[in-house]
């Protein structure tokens, strides 16, 4: 993990805030002051801010938040708006979000203290369900983008103004649902498994409709149910005990493709030696007449 992203996730301080501290000399590597940004942190490797070791978390707590419209995911804003970290008891300041939700949306946000469970669960293919509700009626081009998934070069409808994310593939829908339709707006359940920028408003925001309202519900097999907006509440052993297993999956999968790969270079290699004595051989050959 990189340096500054280390501090971050195993400390009070923004990604932001762990730039500044290491830019102006604050933090020290192995006793010794560092401004390398893109250290890899090791095992045993010893980070400092200040004189005050900042030590990886060993203790796995996940809890869910329904998140309210008008707040922000992120540990502080240069604006002054609200982040979820105003929201949340203090006991959790220091929780790392799974993913986004963008100043307009609600719903399931999961927050855990374990940077590397935080990173699993982004970059999963678990499914996020949503109910959101847009300004016009569905079109069969919609259908046709939910059913086989869509690529634009130009993404920018429906994305935040200052996004410099302009192209974007969008996957195949797991699933949708139209639950209420009028001349003025239609509400849809959807399914996705990616967990890219604004990745609905985007593509609605393609075919001219916009997202009025967006809310997540579930998260893989974790459920908003009745939580209150702007609740919390812990996993409970059931989740624990898939989350465990999730992770496990994901380590044995790891190790199997990395195997994988290791055989496709062997393979490879192999193949280029046999080229190179048969193009000798025929080198020889040739020689010889």
């Amino acid at each position: 993990m990189r340096l500054n992203k280390y501090i971050s996730h195993n400390s009070k301080y923004s990604r932001r805030e762990a730039d500044k501290l290491i830019e102006d000399g604050r933090v020290t590597l192995n006793r010794k002051v560092t401004k390398d940004f893109g250290y890899e942190v090791e095992d045993g490797d010893f980070v400092d801010v200040d004189n005050r070791p900042i030590k990886k978390r060993q203790e796995l707590t996940v809890i869910v938040y329904n998140k309210p419209k008008g707040v922000l995911v992120t540990k502080r804003d240069d604006r002054g708006r609200t982040t979820i970290y105003h929201k949340l008891p203090g006991k959790f300041r220091s929780f790392i979000p799974v993913g986004r939700l963008d100043y307009a949306s609600e719903g399931i946000l999961i927050l855990t203290d374990s940077p590397s469970v935080a990173d699993a669960l982004m970059k999963s293919e678990l499914p996020r369900t949503y109910n959101i509700k847009i300004d016009k009626p569905v079109t069969q081009d919609m259908i046709e983008a939910m059913k086989n998934g869509l690529s634009l070069f130009d993404a920018s409808a429906g994305a935040h103004e200052k996004s410099k994310i302009r192209s974007m593939d969008f996957a195949p829908f797991t699933y949708f649902e139209i639950r209420g339709e009028s001349k003025s707006f239609t509400k849809i359940r959807v399914t996705i498994t990616e967990g890219q920028n604004r990745e609905l408003r985007r593509f609605f925001g393609y075919f001219g409709a916009e997202v009025l309202d967006l809310k997540r519900v579930s998260f893989g097999e974790i459920e908003l149910n009745n939580l209150p907006t702007n609740k919390t509440r812990y996993f409970s052993r059931r989740e624990y005990d898939d989350l465990y297993k999730f992770l496990k999956n994901r380590d044995k999968q790891k190790v199997i493709d990395s195997k994988n790969e290791d055989n496709h270079k062997r393979q490879l290699k192999e193949n280029r030696k046999k080229r190179k004595q048969e193009e000798r051989k025929k080198e020889y050959l040739k020689s010889k007449k």
